[in-house]
């Protein structure tokens, strides 16, 4: 009951976050689940795996409750949703489902690596200029690709990539953020499915788990998520979000560094 309350309050905290910025929560849960899981003393050699894994299923319900709030306010943009999702989905399941044949060394890296850029991107992202635009339909689904594959390698929904792309090309933020969680949902989902399919056959996995997902985990997560995903998204709408951006980039250097310093 003390992991599950953990795994609640934690969740708690992510959901907020995923409703007041459009992520996902994938990449801020990573280095907590894997902190809990070895504290656990779960399979030594697939912590990051079912970090990965868990945090992934998580945002399809985290990532949900944001969006319906997102989208009575009239934050999501659906034709890009409809233009770049599909391609986000198949870069995802991709990078899943190889997932199991990636060392954790390797997985720790890159995780590091690209949340690194994204905190990077999200603390020098610019106002939205109105002279810029969406590209095109072929190029979007080209960005959706190469965003759903990065998506699958560190269990994100994307909007830490997508968000500050729809920023460049003079997206609103309130829809970037709605937009961004709403591409953040099927990503999931085909994410979730690539992380159980890479550890269905894997030996060792603590009981409850199906591959890399680990369920009790799952369970406190998605119950703390829900409550608090509305609240942030209504207070995404109703306050400027310049500074809890900034704090949000330093939380995700201090995570990033953890995993390196962990697992490397």
């Amino acid at each position: 009951m003390t992991w599950i309350a953990a795994y609640f309050a934690t969740g708690a905290f992510i959901g907020f976050l995923a409703g007041l910025l459009g992520i996902g929560g994938g990449m801020t849960l990573v280095p907590v689940l894997a902190a809990m899981f070895t504290a656990q003393q779960f399979a030594p050699d697939h912590v990051v795996h079912l970090a990965l894994g868990t945090g992934m299923a998580s945002i399809m319900f985290t990532s949900s409750a944001s969006v319906r709030a997102h989208h009575r306010l009239g934050g999501v943009d659906w034709s890009l949703v409809r233009r770049v999702g599909p391609a986000m989905m198949v870069g995802a399941l991709l990078a899943t489902a190889l997932s199991a044949w990636i060392s954790q060394r390797a997985l720790a890296l890159a995780f590091s690596a690209i949340v690194y850029a994204g905190a990077t991107q999200i603390l020098l992202g610019r106002k939205p200029s109105a002279a810029r635009g969406l590209p095109g339909t072929p190029a979007l689904v080209a960005i959706g690709l190469v965003i759903g594959v990065v998506c699958g390698l560190v269990s994100a929904g994307g909007a830490f990539l997508t968000v500050p792309f729809m920023l460049f090309c003079g997206v609103s933020i309130t829809t970037a953020i709605g937009t961004g969680a709403a591409l953040g949902v099927p990503v999931a989902v085909m994410g979730t499915l690539g992380y159980v399919f890479s550890g269905w056959h894997v030996a060792g996995l603590p009981p409850l788990s199906a591959g890399f997902v680990y369920g009790p985990a799952l369970v406190g997560l998605v119950a703390g998520s829900v409550l608090t995903a509305p609240l942030g998204a209504r207070t995404a709408h109703r306050l400027p979000v310049s500074i809890l951006r900034r704090v949000f980039a330093c939380l995700l250097y201090v995570l990033a560094t953890k995993m390196l310093w962990t697992y490397l």
